[in-house]
This record gives structure tokens, C-alpha cells and sequence, in this order.
């Protein structure tokens, strides 16, 4: 069946990583609503049982995404019973603080294994199902890479490789008709966004609420929806985002005026928590197990 970009998502079948809660299950119910055939995987299996029976009992799987032998195994799987793979949408994603001096350099390497090597592992999985004309792979950016807050190194740093990943991608799918679509998020109304911004040390720096406020779920799932209708190349939420982006150097420059010196106070704070990553993770040691 050929794809008809932009009309509906019925019939489409849709592999989502990160599908337990948070956008990656809001935008599998919005999908399957509309018609859509989701297969779903995650690190919750109650949740990921939950959010697939409301999607008409989407096939899922428990996954690390930092596990490239336990990528490759689920996705096969779930392609299998999906009976191919139309988009693939890399969710799956963690943050954590960490000041760059005297904070815990273990939480930039866990933050990269997650964020960074997830993806890669899920686009090379998946790559042999979507490389084709009408398929289509949705990464998650974040407005972050115009604009890098204080204590989010290691999230920032995550976002901008998976935009360089992105667009690499692109460039290397141009000529199998498959497209590649980049989101912009600033801080949806998320686990990772009140989990990830609701420390002491965060407080400090934007507030009790955010620096430019907390947009609903809604928006960003109708950008993703629409993303995939139409094989979009960005998404943004909210609409200020576009703004940011072009201006990279202007925007980091206001950000330093808005902070003042509430960042020192913030770093002394940081360095005293230890905040959970906002997903919990598998331990380090056990994943490296189960790669020897």
C-alpha cells in the first residue's frame, strides 16, 4: 500500500520507543484513535500493558534501549507482528542535573547510552523496514540545542547529537524515499520536564515553575501526529520554538541575562542532590552483562 503522506495515519504502522508514559503513550493512543496499527516498547511493562490495551492491544515489549542485542531482538519482533514498519518514533529519552564542575560524569554517560546509542541502536534496527518510499523516522531534539540551561549539560548534549544524528539520517535515506523528521520541544507537561526541572537546584535557577512555562501534552502530540501524516522535517511545542532556532547565539545570550546570578547559587545546591534519572534505569553493571 502505498502511503499517502498527509491524509490520514489509518492503517499506518507505527513502532514507538519510550511508550510507557509521557508523550511516547499519549501520541500511541492518539495514533491508534485515528486508526493506526502502534507497536509499543518501553522499560514499565504494567504501564506498556496498560497503554496497549487502550491502543487496541498493540503489541509491546520490555526494552533497554541502551541494549543493542535487546534492540535488535524486540524490534524484529515487533515488526514481525505489526507485519513491517511504516515510522519508526525514537521517545525513548532521560535527563538528570549535573553541574559540569564536581558533578557526576556517570550521569552524562548514562544520559548519552539512553538518548544518544538508544537511537542509534533503534535506527539501525529498524532501519531495513523504514528505508524505503512512505517510511519515515521521527527523532526527539529538544529546544535545547538553541538554548542550553545551566545543570542540563548532559541532556543538552544528548539533544544536540541526536539533532546531528537526524540530519546525518536524512542525508543517508534521501535516496530510499524515506524521510527523517527532528522535534523541537521546550518543557512539556511530562515526567521528564517535572521529574528533570523539579530539584532544589532547579528551583534556584528558573523558579517553582519553568523559565518560559510548561506547555500541555496536547499540542506536541497533534505536532507528532502531523509529523507523521506528512512526513514532516521539524516539529515544534510550543510555537515560539520556531523564533529560537535560527537565532542560536541571540537566544543563549538572553538566557544569560534572564539568569543573573542565580546560576552560582543553583551549581552550590546541585552539587549537595541526587536527584533519579526522570526514567529509572537498569543497572550499569547488569547491562554490561548481558553484552559480554
Amino acid at each position: 500500500m502505498r502511503w499517502m503522506a498527509g491524509r490520514t495515519v489509518a492503517g499506518h504502522k507505527v513502532l514507538i520507543t519510550g511508550a510507557a508514559r509521557g508523550l511516547g503513550a499519549a501520541l500511541a493512543r492518539q495514533l491508534s484513535a485515528a486508526g493506526a496499527h502502534v507497536a509499543l516498547l518501553g522499560l514499565e511493562p504494567e504501564l506498556l500493558a496498560e497503554v496497549a490495551a487502550e491502543c487496541d492491544n498493540a503489541p509491546w515489549r520490555y526494552c533497554d534501549v541502551a541494549d543493542p542485542a535487546q534492540v535488535k531482538r524486540v524490534i524484529d519482533a515487533l515488526a514481525g507482528e505489526l507485519g513491517g514498519i511504516d515510522s519508526l518514533v525514537v521517545n525513548a529519552g532521560i535527563a538528570k542535573q549535573m553541574p559540569m564542575v564536581g558533578g557526576d560524569a556517570s550521569v552524562l554517560e548514562e544520559t548519552l547510552a539512553v538518548n544518544v546509542l538508544g537511537l542509534a541502536y533503534c535506527v539501525q534496527s529498524a532501519g531495513p523496514y523504514v528505508a524505503r518510499p512512505g517510511g519515515y523516522v521521527l527523532v526527539m531534539s529538544s529546544v535545547s540545542v538553541a538554548v542550553q540551561l545551566p545543570l542540563a549539560g548532559a541532556y543538552s548534549a544528548s539533544a544536540a547529537a541526536v539533532e546531528s544524528l537526524g540530519c546525518t539520517l536524512r542525508a543517508e535515506l534521501r535516496h530510499t524515499g524515506a524521510k527523517v523528521g527532528i522535534t523541537y520541544f521546550a518543557e512539556i507537561d511530562t515526567d521528564l520536564t517535572g521529574r528533570g526541572f523539579g530539584t532544589a537546584a532547579a528551583h534556584t535557577v528558573l523558579g517553582k515553575t519553568s523559565l518560559t512555562g510548561v506547555t500541555p501534552v496536547g499540542p506536541a502530540v497533534d505536532a507528532m501526529e502531523r509529523a507523521i501524516r506528512r512526513r514532516r522535517r521539524s516539529v515544534v511545542a510550543p510555537w515560539w520554538v520556531w523564533f529560537a532556532l535560527p537565532v542560536r547565539p541571540l537566544s543563549q545570550w538572553v538566557l544569560r541575562c534572564v539568569l543573573g546570578n542565580r546560576v552560582e547559587r543553583a551549581i552550590t545546591i546541585a552539587r549537595t542532590e541526587d536527584p533519579p534519572f526522570t526514567t529509572a534505569q537498569p543497572a550499569r553493571a547488569r547491562r554490561m552483562e548481558r553484552q559480554t
